[in-house]
């Protein structure tokens, strides 16, 4: 799959993939806190992994610096806002921390790596043509 919108459909199938995997543990072992908090924690990462995908987009054929500034800087802007959102959920939310935090590392680990890829992916596309 290549082209502009890939990435975000890659990131529906693992949006998708994970319910498939999960829906079976957690209706078993899981309790509805627990899966408020892990449906929490997938919706704050996806929307944290779409926000880089469209700084990505937008510096990508802007100059290095601009590049940086929105990739990399963008990113700690990125998980300070997410640092923010989980303590708000924990704190003032109630949902249950563990559930929350691992969904929400988890997620975050899948998406960093794709990312990763698609920069790489996207700059060798770049320096061929």
């Amino acid at each position: 799959m290549s082209g502009k919108g890939a990435f975000p459909v890659q990131v529906g199938l693992v949006l998708c993939g994970a319910v498939v995997l999960l829906a079976y543990p957690l209706a078993v072992w899981g309790t509805g806190e627990t899966l408020k908090a892990v449906v929490a924690g997938a919706l704050l990462s996806t929307a944290n992994v779409l926000a880089g995908y469209a700084a990505i987009e937008y510096s990508f054929n802007k100059s290095y610096t601009t590049f940086v500034k929105a990739v990399i800087g963008g990113m700690g802007l990125r998980m300070v806002v997410m640092l923010g959102a989980l303590a708000a959920l924990i704190m003032l939310g109630g949902l249950h921390p563990v559930a929350l935090t691992s969904s929400l590392m988890g997620f975050y680990a899948i998406f960093l790596i794709m990312e990763i890829l698609y920069i790489q992916k996207k700059a060798s596309f770049k320096n061929q043509g």
